[in-house]
């Protein structure tokens, strides 16, 4: 006989995808472009005269050494920790941003040559996940080898998010647009991914659309989003933006992620084993 117990043990160890997920998703993708901007713009002045040659790369590895160790402790954990989860995907967004910039930026691969790469692996990725699992939605991820996919597909796709706003937002002056750029600006790269993400919800809503893709698109959605948004805070005046201080930017976002973690009731998502144990 199952009892409630049974059910509880089966248990996602990433959050219920919720309105309060996706709101947080966001600040999150946003807090990752500021914060990797604050660490290799702001500091190792990458878009300085005073610029260190490998700042671009420097961040990435820093970033990248932080993410190895949350993603060893998210997975070494038995369930399901709101805020070592968040801060992991902090962690992909801003590895993300500073890998994406390298790639544009100090490689010279450009907007749409480094888009077009992330956007193949991130399927890749994803395209290897269900051959092994034979599922990639979310409510799955409660073992290693399925938590190794996961993180690998989300830093992809949070990197493709930078590199893709980037594409989206840049001008032709921007010296990354080596391969084009559709020049919107930032507040134009913006409004172009909401209205994305409102027609995934619309989709979800009132049609029987895959909800694993539509989550998977909204997901990788989000991360371009909030570069947008993120440059639109931090960048300077003559370039579209609002030249806030980076440091002061990520850190009110970092306090307001924190507060919503606190006041959204955080569940874990529930796995399908967990549901039939239940029934």
């Amino acid at each position: 006989m199952n009892t409630r117990t049974d059910a509880e043990v089966i248990l996602s160890k990433v959050p219920a995808v919720t309105l309060g997920f996706w709101i947080i998703k966001i600040l999150a993708t946003t807090l990752g472009e500021t914060g990797g901007d604050t660490v290799t713009m702001t500091w190792l002045g990458e878009t300085t005269a005073e610029a260190n040659p490998n700042g671009y790369l420097i961040g990435t590895a820093i970033f990248f050494l932080l993410l190895l160790v949350l993603v060893a402790a998210q997975i070494v954990a038995k369930r399901f920790h709101p805020f070592l989860y968040w801060a992991t995907i902090i962690a992909s967004t801003t590895a993300g941003t500073t890998l994406a910039d390298f790639c544009t930026r100090s490689l010279g691969i450009g907007y749409v040559g480094g888009s077009s790469i992330l956007l193949s692996l991130v399927i890749a990725s994803l395209g290897i996940w269900y051959v092994f699992e034979r599922s990639i939605s979310v409510d799955t991820v409660n073992t290693p080898r399925v938590e190794a996919f996961y993180w690998t597909t989300i830093t992809f796709s949070q990197t493709l998010g930078t590199a893709l706003g980037d594409w989206m937002a840049a001008g032709s002056s921007d010296p990354a647009a080596t391969t084009g750029s559709l020049g919107l600006g930032y507040v134009g790269g913006a409004f172009v991914f909401a209205v994305a993400l409102i027609i995934c919800a619309a989709l979800y809503f009132l049609t029987k659309v895959s909800r694993t893709v539509l989550f998977w698109i909204a997901f990788i959605l989000t991360r371009p989003l909030g570069a947008t948004v993120g440059d639109f805070l931090d960048k300077p005046l003559d370039h579209g933006g609002l030249a806030l201080s980076r440091p002061v930017a990520s850190a009110v976002l970092a306090a307001v992620i924190v507060l919503l973690i606190l006041m959204i009731p955080q569940r874990p998502g529930s796995h399908p084993k967990a549901r039939q144990a239940a029934a």
